[in-house]
């Protein structure tokens, strides 16, 4: 029968959580301040406090409490850094090795005991108005090494700060008490969220770029659209391959039977998204080709008129030419109103040529 933990089994630790360590640990190597938090949870609570716990003290407690689990959050780590907490916590070389380069694609794998989840994060960058080089979409990468004990998120890149997720995660003790894998659902949960966040900022992107397009004074340029299909390239890559570890997640057996509901939620707003980013690929499609096709008419238009105004300049220049040859006898030439007359013709001619193309629409 699973033993109902309470925080004052925890009370012989109190001491050890917050002096100082020793060892490797104390000495910090690497990056110290890639270790953003470090706690210990039993029956849907934080232990120890808000204070951040040593690592190896927060696994010593996990190791001999049953239903506990260690989370420990990391921001790009360096190698220095993640060899000692690979000591404490088992991790096979491959996982330091990954953990600590950025740039993964989402992805799922089970290495030993400990499972592997990669999830890219996305966020929109506010911009007044998209141009060539605008940055619309900025990435980076999360991995969350799930173990029997313990849940280690190493976030790569300034985007997807995970202390808010670990925040509401504290707030609500039901899921919390489903051990690390709920740490995999709420780091997850917010990833996706996030992506429905940027598909909604960049809808309203698209619409503006759109309406610019129709515009009776269109002002969008080609640059523009293909800096959103760039940047688009990009938060696909984020959302599109989730879907298949996510689907395989699910079906671990590892996972909590309790937290499978959560994670079909998790999965129903990640096709949401999926859509969106697939509607928003064709429209940009759709837009960029009315533009070409405008540009095509635009060209035509110009052409037209181009030619118009050549066949108007042709009648001046036939008559003066006609008129300007070197013959002794040519009708007119001696008469006292042929200047005139020629002037007269030139007008005539080249106003009715006008009207004419006018009327066509080709003027």
């Amino acid at each position: 029968m699973r033993r109902r933990l309470i925080p004052g089994v925890f009370k012989e630790f109190l001491d050890t959580l917050t002096r100082p360590v020793g060892g490797e640990e104390a000495a910090r190597p690497g990056n110290p301040d890639a270790i953003v938090d470090c706690a210990v949870y039993a029956g849907g609570l934080r232990h120890g406090g808000a204070a951040q716990v040593p690592f190896a003290d927060a696994a010593r407690v996990a190791r001999r409490r049953r239903g506990s689990f260690v989370w420990l959050g990391l921001h790009e780590p360096d190698l220095a850094t993640m060899r000692p907490v690979a000591e404490v916590f088992g991790l096979h070389d491959l996982l330091v090795e990954q953990a600590v380069s950025g740039g993964h694609r989402p992805g799922v794998h089970t290495l030993g005991d400990v499972t592997r989840l990669v999830l890219r994060t996305a966020r929109y960058v506010e911009h007044d108005r998209l141009t060539a080089t605008s940055e619309v979409v900025e990435t980076g990468d999360v991995t969350v090494l799930i173990g029997p004990w313990f849940a280690i998120t190493v976030r790569h890149g300034p985007v997807g700060p995970l202390w808010e997720v670990r925040k509401e995660l504290q707030n609500r003790p039901e899921v919390l008490r489903q051990g690390p894998w709920s740490v995999a659902y709420a780091v997850g949960s917010r990833m996706v969220d996030s992506y429905l966040d940027v598909a909604e900022h960049v809808e309203r992107d698209l619409e503006r770029i759109e309406e610019e397009t129709f515009a009776s004074e269109r002002n969008s340029e080609f640059a523009h659209i293909y800096q959103l299909k760039r940047e688009m390239v990009e938060f696909k890559r984020a959302v599109l391959p989730l879907s298949e570890p996510l689907a395989r997640l699910i079906g671990s057996p590892e996972l909590p039977a309790g937290l499978r509901p959560y994670l079909e939620d998790v999965r129903g707003r990640l096709a949401r998204a999926v859509d969106r980013v697939g509607s928003f690929d064709d429209l940009l499609n759709s837009i960029l080709q009315a533009r070409l096709a405008q540009v095509s008419v635009d060209q035509n238009h110009d052409m037209r008129k181009i030619a118009a105004w050549a066949a108007i300049a042709a009648v001046p220049t036939v008559i003066a030419g006609v008129f300007g040859m070197n013959f002794e006898h040519m009708p007119g030439l001696d008469s006292t109103y042929g200047f005139y007359a020629s002037i007269a013709a030139m007008s005539l001619i080249g106003g009715g040529v006008y009207h004419r193309l006018k009327k066509s629409g080709w003027l």
